[in-house]
């Protein structure tokens, strides 16, 4: 066969070839099979955890609260020689939510004021009768408010909820904190002094996350509470020292004001 004959024959059948196989449906492929997810690492949940939780711890100077409520019952019950005449005195535990899982009826009532309607916390004696001497306001039902728009959101029932509490408060209360404010009754503390204390019994900076609030009182100007900023885990055994310097540091409040004594000025 004369040799370009064959070259043109050979050329030919490989374009066939090729345009044979550009016409024929292509063989199905088999799926790949999903591939599980990993049972070692489940999706972050979006709800916080215990041990990244913010609090506020809420302590009054009881003295200076009574000059603005003195007809509340725990005003008129005070004395010299009570705990709240020299001691720091428990406000609140505040979480960062409020009303969990409460009844719209008793979270109206609890907002109108009708603190004495509320259910009251599940407390064991022994634990009452310290929230009573430093909770002085469980005398007007203070409690049975904390526990039902703070205490719900805690991560515990009432008794763990309202032990931490009072714990946290004694380590305030045996503080240079507490020191400075009885050596000072009647006398006048700075801000930049409360802080200092705060930095000499808990650490460095801890007195950043500390907060003022200031009344007025016929011309003179009382420390009526401190807010403390808390970040962490609050067990049977919570440490203040480590829960205020994880925390953030916050607006210092009022510039100060005069510690005041027991009994109406």
């Amino acid at each position: 066969m004369n040799p370009r004959l064959s070259l043109a024959v050979a050329l030919a059948l490989l374009v066939f070839g090729a345009l044979y196989l550009m016409l024929q449906r292509p063989a199905e492929i088999a799926p790949q099979a999903p591939v599980p997810a990993s049972p070692t690492a489940p999706p972050r949940s979006a709800e916080p955890t215990q041990a990244d939780a913010f609090y506020i711890l809420a302590v009054s100077w009881q003295p200076a609260f009574c000059e603005t409520a003195a007809s509340k019952p725990e005003c008129r019950a005070q004395a010299r020689d009570r705990f709240d005449a020299s001691h720091f005195t428990l406000h609140g535990l505040w979480p960062r939510d409020e009303y969990c899982g409460v009844s719209t009826r008793d979270q109206a009532a609890d907002r109108d004021g009708h603190w004495s309607s509320l259910p009251a916390p599940d407390l064991s004696p022994t634990l009452k009768r310290d929230l009573d001497q430093k909770m002085p306001g469980t005398l007007s039902d203070l409690h049975r408010h904390e526990w039902i728009k703070h205490g719900t959101c805690f991560p515990a029932t009432a008794e763990p909820y309202f032990a931490a509490a009072l714990a946290l408060l004694d380590q305030l209360n045996a503080s240079p904190v507490r020191d400075v404010f009885a050596a000072n009754v009647g006398k006048r503390l700075t801000q930049r002094q409360i802080r200092a204390a705060f930095d000499t019994g808990f650490g460095r900076n801890t007195g950043t996350r500390v907060r003022l609030a200031c009344s007025d009182d016929g011309g003179r100007t009382l420390v009526t509470e401190l807010t403390l900023g808390l970040w962490g885990t609050i067990d049977s055994a919570p440490d203040l020292a480590g829960l205020l310097a994880a925390a953030r540091p916050t607006d210092g409040g009022c510039d100060g004001g005069i510690v005041d004594p027991v009994g109406l000025q």
